[in-house]
């Protein structure tokens, strides 16, 4: 039976779930809060510049061809994807830099330079990370169940020592690497997701999986050219896309939503989906009577970073830099802890710096460079202009003594800052996180806030701040998986 939803954001787990449920022959209307879709991966042009305001690493490109091909689609329908080479460049100090090669042999030749042995122990470590990604990508982000005996599979079961969903990241990093730079190169892709590599499960060992055999990619145009594709899907499907409108109340009759009330209008619902940000729809959105969650269940729970980006025009071109960039000059130990474990602004900071125009040259004017920096924060710091020029001043000097360009900020012909208050701005993001609940193991699978209210008989959740989790191929999965659990509901 044909039934009228409402999906709130328009993030990729968003679009996702609009695409799922209309293609089902459901009536979709789509509500944005901001004036442009994308949510975290919206973009803007500005004199000549065009730049994504979110993500930036496209990892796992077999999570997207999964996506589009369940409505007969195919990524290249939509945008013209690289596969980038070098994957990325790690930047050791002023003349110590390696580029990590897209080729695995390249790869595991640069590690044996350095540490004996360490190129047959990549092979070992990648055999196992080759598991955890099959089973963790393909099977269990796939289980959207609140009941612990959802997740008993036979592949969770018998190979639960395998996963190591209990052992340390770090310390399964140890048993194969001893050199610290290789194990830096280990270790980044898990900086994200919450807590110390210490603390992290080694389940999370899936993320260089990804990172070393599926290669890192970019979509020419921007990231935002994955949103433009979603979009155009879900129209082609039939959702109804509206922008500017926020949702600023529900009208209930009993314990379901009849009426979502936005800044323009007013739109009836047979089930509302919600992807906004959880806490800020249960605690601000909700009656007190219909939060399944309150403000002391929120505040105990573990963020994932925040951070503070800038968005930077430059009008020369940058030597020695590569279109993805990690200046790994200082502790990432030191800096971890001034994330997760005493929160408080960094002192010697890594940071990112990716720079899209070394691939893309439609992203900038001809001659110029578009560059996008960004340094992981504690969410929930005191945010203000003076701090934010500071940490703009440090990076900026640490791209000149690398580069060998003096005076950079002379060349700065753009540049706009974001940070924690305005990712509570933008998007209601709580506590400014900008990648959502972390992944402790305390907080995965069933763990996590429901995908299904608890209390409100036609609501249903999805993004970051449930299951499976933050980033962009577990929010794509997220809108699939919300999407199917209310198809079988209405089934």
């Amino acid at each position: 039976m044909k039934k009228s939803i409402i999906v709130i954001g328009s993030g990729f787990s968003g679009l996702a779930s609009a695409s799922f449920l209309a293609k089902e022959g459901h009536e979709v209307t789509l509500l944005e809060k901001n004036d442009s879709l994308g949510g975290r991966a919206r973009q803007f042009s500005t004199e000549g510049f065009v730049f994504d305001m979110g993500p930036s690493w496209y990892w796992m490109p077999d999570v997207f061809d999964r996506y589009f091909d369940c409505f007969g689609k195919k990524v290249s329908d939509y945008y013209d994807l690289v596969h980038l080479d070098p994957s990325y460049k790690v930047v050791w100090g002023k003349e110590d830099a390696w580029d990590i090669p897209a080729n695995y042999e390249k790869l595991k030749a640069l590690f044996e330079k350095y540490e004996k042995g360490a190129g047959e122990q990549l092979d070992r470590f990648i055999q196992d990370a080759a598991y955890k990604y099959e089973v963790g990508m393909n099977k269990l982000v796939h289980v959207a169940s609140a009941n612990p005996l959802a997740y008993l599979s036979k592949e969770v079961v018998t190979g639960v020592f395998k996963l190591q969903l209990f052992s340390s990241f770090r310390e399964h990093a140890q048993k194969y690497f001893s050199h610290p730079k290789i194990l830096g190169i280990i270790e980044f892709p898990v900086l994200f997701l919450g807590e110390t590599a210490q603390k992290i499960p080694a389940l999370y060992s899936l993320m260089n999986y990804a990172d070393i055999k599926l290669g890192t990619h970019y979509p020419m145009g921007g990231m935002h050219k994955i949103i433009e594709g979603m979009v155009s899907l879900a129209q082609e499907l039939g959702v109804n896309i509206k922008t500017s409108s926020e949702v600023k109340e529900l009208k209930f009759k009993g314990k379901r939503i009849e009426e979502v009330v936005t800044a323009t209008g007013n739109y009836k619902a047979d089930y509302v989906m919600n992807t906004a940000d959880y806490h800020h729809f249960e605690t601000q959105i909700l009656p007190d009577e219909f939060r399944a969650y309150d403000e002391a269940y929120w505040d105990k729970k573990t963020m994932a970073p925040s951070c503070l980006l800038f968005y930077l025009g430059f009008n020369k071109r940058i030597p020695n830099l590569s279109h993805h960039n990690l200046f790994f000059d200082e502790s990432l130990d030191e800096h971890s802890k001034e994330i997760y474990e005493d929160p408080k602004w960094p002192t010697s900071p890594l940071f990112y710096t990716c720079v899209p125009s070394v691939t893309d040259s439609s992203v900038a004017p001809e001659g110029y460079e578009n560059v996008f920096l960004l340094m992981p924060i504690a969410s929930d710091l005191k945010d203000d202009e003076a701090t934010h020029e500071y940490y703009f001043d440090y990076m900026i000097k640490k791209m000149e003594v690398f580069t060998g360009e003096q005076n950079l900020k002379e060349n700065i012909v753009y540049k706009r800052s974001f940070s924690g208050i305005d990712f509570k701005n933008s998007y209601h993001a709580y506590k400014g996180n900008a990648y959502g609940l972390a992944n402790t193991l305390d907080q995965t699978a069933f763990l996590r806030p429901r995908i299904r209210s608890k209390k409100v008989q036609n609501l249903f959740h999805a993004g970051q701040l449930t299951l499976p989790g933050p980033g962009m191929p577990p929010s794509l999965i997220s809108g699939e998986i919300a999407a199917k659990e209310l198809i079988n509901l209405i089934n």
